[in-house]
């Protein structure tokens, strides 16, 4: 087994378990999973993925900020929902970047161009969506959960393909345990 490959298995699932317990640990977990993936992904030709992680690398960096000052008066950030025009929006984004970004990959060798631009495209929305505690992050990371399976499984990369179904599995819970904030909220507040 390939040592950074399992380090970013461990980091990963780590990172997603953290998230869905809302803990602003999954953050710096983060990354340290964006690192070993970043090697990973470089030695494995998957050129978008490499390049998602250096960016994954702010965006945690962000949302470690968000997480622990982002809400009302600099508190904890709060869970909340996309609206209909927010969702129309990421979704024409992400049409036009994976378009955009699907003919570079292709340009420099990438291992599967379209599936590696789409997935990243798709990853970027869901962590930025993360940062904000935006509940419909999670199936977007769904999404993108579900074409890594088989790119990561195409390309030899079997214990990264398990991780995303392990992620997958995580995305639901972390659904379910969102929603139930989400539904406590007014209580709380009343």
């Amino acid at each position: 087994m390939n040592p950074i490959e399992i380090a970013g298995f461990v980091t990963g699932a780590l990172s997603v378990w953290l998230a869905v317990r809302q803990s602003p640990w999954n953050w710096p977990a983060g990354v340290a999973n964006a690192g070993f993936f970043l090697v990973l992904f470089w030695r494995a030709r998957l050129y978008g993925d490499m390049a998602l992680q250096v960016l994954f690398i702010a965006i945690c960096l962000l949302g470690w900020y968000r997480w622990l000052f982002g809400g009302e008066g600099h508190s904890r950030l709060r869970v909340t929902r996309i609206t209909t025009s927010g969702a129309l929006a990421y979704t024409a984004a992400g049409v036009a970047a994976t378009a955009v970004f699907a003919p570079y990959l292709r340009s420099v060798g990438d291992a599967s161009p379209l599936l590696d631009a789409l997935t990243t495209v798709l990853s970027v929305e869901a962590q930025y969506l993360m940062t904000r505690k935006v509940i419909e992050h999670w199936l977007v990371w769904m999404a993108a959960d579900v074409i890594y399976i088989w790119l990561y499984a195409e390309r030899g990369l079997y214990l990264t393909s398990l991780l995303y179904v392990v992620f997958f599995a995580m995305c639901v819970a972390g659904m379910r345990d969102w929603w139930r904030d989400i539904a406590a909220q007014p209580a709380a507040a009343a």
